[in-house]
């Protein structure tokens, strides 16, 4: 069984791959160094691709483990051979998306990002009323390891935390009350904070689009740390430059890059960050990534099911 592994693991974390892989000895590349005679005979491929296409130069796939949580490109019909299975690596990035949230959410209201302006320019000035965030209504649009993460944090603060999620179940507790899409027009008017963490599909575009803008509190922030397409850009520029929002937090844009001219990036109350909320800017991500690889490897070898199973028809885990 021939395994490829693309992430840049650390040699420790090497060792805990090949432990897993029992007998067989993995075949250790960053994305940047795949080519089709390595994929040629590859059973399994543990981490992302440069592109999803380069999957065509692995007919004999049996297992597909991505290092994202997103699985955009991945549930193409006819891209895996058929019975291959694809798995994510949803649980590992909880923990550093939701800390950025947090901060960003921070920044945003208590005008950190005015103060630090002012720093740059040198100038010693009250930028006014900051707002408050304990005791506030935060609308979290997608529940899964990273919305519920960021709900468990901001309930401990002392927030009223409602989750959304496509199909409504037992409530998780990190949340005060669970809604379906089907609500979410009734609830945005209440949300002192909405934050999204949505894959990126046909189900997802624009969820927030110009007309839910407008029902959104003249107090309200959004944070998006999903993918840019979930909102209209352009909607949310207007509003962030008319006033009806407070401010956005956005690591994740459409179109992504955002271009230079773009009028987002200077518009009152926007926070921009190049899509580093997650990736392997906190070492730790990389380490539980790699804790999930090991896993599913063993469990692989043993014939056991897989965590993190993706539905290709949905790209979200079963």
């Amino acid at each position: 069984m021939k395994i490829v592994v693309t992430p840049p693991f650390t040699e420790e974390q090497k060792n805990k791959i090949k432990k897993a892989a029992g007998p067989e000895e993995p075949v250790f590349k960053l994305k940047s160094e795949i080519t089709p005679e390595l994929l040629s005979d590859a059973d399994v491929i543990l981490g992302n691709l440069d592109s999803p296409s380069q999957i065509g130069w692995a007919p004999r796939l049996k297992w597909l483990q991505l290092n994202n949580a997103g699985t955009e490109g991945y549930c193409e019909p006819g891209l895996l051979p058929e019975g291959a299975v694809l798995t994510n690596a949803t649980g590992a990035y909880g923990l550093a998306i939701s800390e950025h949230m947090l901060a960003c959410l921070f920044m945003l209201r208590k005008k950190l990002n005015l103060y630090y302006a002012d720093q740059e320019r040198r100038e010693w000035r009250r930028e006014g009323h900051v707002g408050v965030i304990q005791g506030t209504t935060v609308l979290v649009i997608g529940l899964g390891d990273i919305g519920r993460t960021f709900a468990g944090k901001m309930r401990a603060l002392g927030c009223h935390t409602i989750g959304i999620k496509r199909r409504v179940g037992a409530k998780p507790p990190q949340v005060d009350r669970l809604c379906g899409m089907d609500e979410l027009d009734s609830l945005l008017p209440q949300a002192d904070v909405v934050a999204l963490s949505l894959p990126g599909n046909a189900s997802t575009y624009h969820v927030l689009n110009r007309e839910r803008i407008g029902l959104l509190k003249p107090n309200a922030i959004v944070l998006n740390v999903g993918r840019g397409t979930a909102i209209d850009t352009d909607a949310l520029s207007d509003a962030l430059y008319a006033g009806k929002i407070t401010g956005a937090a956005l690591d994740v844009t459409d179109p992504e890059p955002l271009p230079a001219d773009h009028p987002l990036w200077s518009a009152p109350g926007a926070l921009i960050t190049p899509h580093i909320s997650g990736g392997y800017s906190l070492p730790e991500t990389l380490s539980q990534i790699c804790d999930i690889f090991a896993e599913n490897l063993e469990r692989f070898r043993k014939g056991e099911a897989l965590r993190n199973v993706v539905d290709m028809g949905t790209g979200y885990c079963r």
